[in-house]
């Protein structure tokens, strides 16, 4: 050996190589599934098990992504369902500590394994926390050697169960900066449109008008060419401001009365559609936020699928408040459509709008047909 060489470790730690394992998967921005299956498998070698599971919850704490190790892809699709984060996986997202057990069986927050589960009886599970918040769980089962696991098995995986917090919350950070990203190009697009593209349009229209004009009255034929090249032409300024009006959503700044206006406002001015609101200062006392979002993002989504499919001239808006809820509602003198049609299709918002009420333990109604107009009511309880 030169005296250049550095030396080198005969055995490396194995609870150095599980962590540097992970350190390694979330510096090289693998895709999150690679990361913390990575992190999955150092974790069941570390502590020898047989079978080892990593499920990242939702805002209910149930599973939304859940990776597995031990088990072939053949052997898990023959599972009619995996875990949802029952039983005791649900109970380490909750009571945000870590479970350690002989037999899973014999507990009785034991949810009991579908057909075609391979049989486990050790446990250890532990939650993958970000301060406060529960982001998931990492859990092992049959430790190898037949005994239970231990106090320094437990420790070891905690560890590894930091590691994926921080790749959950790289890769959440992630999303929301591509979704900024793309936020900004749109409303940078609508821009352009608006003060570009429409302005170049218009012009356009304006020479035809000119021209128009300008014709010996006897030019039948030329005249209506004309006039239809500008109606066309108003339908693309038309449909562009539609399209702005999707391009350019507005975020809730806190004041119901002036956010409602200037969506009435700007809808206005981008359909060319009479926008009438009608919201009395008495009943905003005492909204909490929550639910002053919740009407200002539902008005939102309404207006624009006014702009998009009503074909309406004249569309009215208001708020009233009941002893203890506020009721939205939207109504327009369009087109209309068929409700029970429409239920088939996720088209118009609808599913939206009546997600956003339920999810406030709101109402959500729609009185509509065809050639009859459309009237939006959503409840919102607020005690």
């Amino acid at each position: 050996m030169s005296t250049t060489d550095s030396p080198q470790p005969r055995h490396q730690n194995p609870e150095l190589a599980a962590i540097n394992k992970a350190i390694m998967a979330i510096a090289s921005e693998l895709s999150l599934d690679r990361v913390l299956k990575q992190i999955v498998e150092s974790a069941r070698e570390l502590v020898g098990a047989e079978y080892g599971a990593l499920g990242v919850a939702n805002s209910d704490g149930y599973l939304d992504l859940f990776i597995h190790s031990g088990m072939s892809d053949e052997a898990a699709a023959e599972i009619p369902n995996l875990p949802r984060g029952l039983g005791l996986l649900g109970a380490i997202v909750k009571e945000k500590r870590s479970i350690r057990l002989p037999s899973i069986s014999d507990d009785p927050r034991s949810y009991g394994f579908p057909e075609g589960h391979p049989p486990m009886t050790s446990f250890l599970g532990v939650p993958i926390m970000s301060g406060k918040e529960t982001l998931g769980n990492l859990y092992l089962t049959n430790k190898r050697d037949g005994a239970s696991f231990d106090l320094s098995d437990q420790q070891m995986v905690e560890m590894l169960a930091a590691h994926a917090a921080v790749a959950i919350q790289n890769a959440r950070l992630y999303e929301q900066v591509g979704r900024l990203a793309v936020l900004e190009e749109r409303t940078r697009i609508g821009m352009d449109l608006h003060d570009g593209v429409i302005q170049s349009i218009y012009a356009v229209g304006l020479t035809l008008e000119s021209t128009r004009l300008a014709l010996p009255e006897t030019a039948e034929e030329s005249d209506m060419l004309l006039g239809h090249a500008i109606d066309a032409l108003n339908n693309t300024i038309r449909d562009i401001r539609n399209f702005i009006l999707d391009l350019r959503p507005h975020r809730f700044r806190g004041d119901l009365k002036e956010g409602l206006a200037r969506l009435a406002r700007e809808f206005q001015a981008n359909t060319m559609v009479q926008a009438t609101f009608e919201v009395p200062d008495e009943i905003l006392q005492g909204i909490p936020t929550s639910v002053a979002r919740a009407v200002f993002l539902t008005a939102q989504e309404a207006m624009a699928n006014v702009a998009r499919h009503a074909q309406a001239s004249e569309v009215f808006l208001r708020l009233e408040r009941q002893k203890t809820a506020v009721v939205l509602t939207i109504s327009d003198n369009g087109r209309g459509f068929d409700l029970q049609a429409q239920d088939q299709t996720t088209g118009h918002g609808l599913a939206n709008m009546r997600m956003r009420a339920e999810e406030l333990r709101g109402r959500f109604h729609v009185n509509t047909s065809p050639g009859q107009g459309t009237t939006l009511t959503i409840q919102f309880p607020y005690r």
